[in-house]
């Protein structure tokens, strides 16, 4: 096993919000009063999450690996009332640069 000592070691994070749009929505209340798996909001929050991941990485600025990748994930209301699902997606984890062992 070959060791390598680090140079760098740093806090990055990626943050995303998003909203599902109004005809999503309405399916989503359709699929809601009849039951069954909701696979608009499924969708929404992946793509969240990939998104909040790529911010992630772009944030890291030439780090050699990312470790601890934590995601949480947050529902955002507005005080009107037409409240269509918002969500928030914070990826964040510890970005590592190692020393050149040239």
């Amino acid at each position: 096993m070959e060791y390598k000592n680090i140079k760098k070691a740093y806090f990055v994070y990626g943050s995303v919000v998003l909203s599902i749009d109004y005809f999503k929505y309405t399916f989503a209340v359709i699929k809601f009063l009849f039951g069954g798996n909701i696979s608009v909001y499924e969708t929404l929050l992946d793509r969240a999450r990939r998104e909040a991941i790529l911010r992630m990485i772009e944030n890291s600025k030439g780090a050699d690996v990312i470790i601890n990748i934590k995601i949480e994930t947050s529902s955002i209301y507005g005080r009107s009332n037409n409240n269509l699902g918002t969500v928030e997606v914070l990826a964040y984890g510890t970005a590592i640069k190692y020393e050149d062992n040239s």
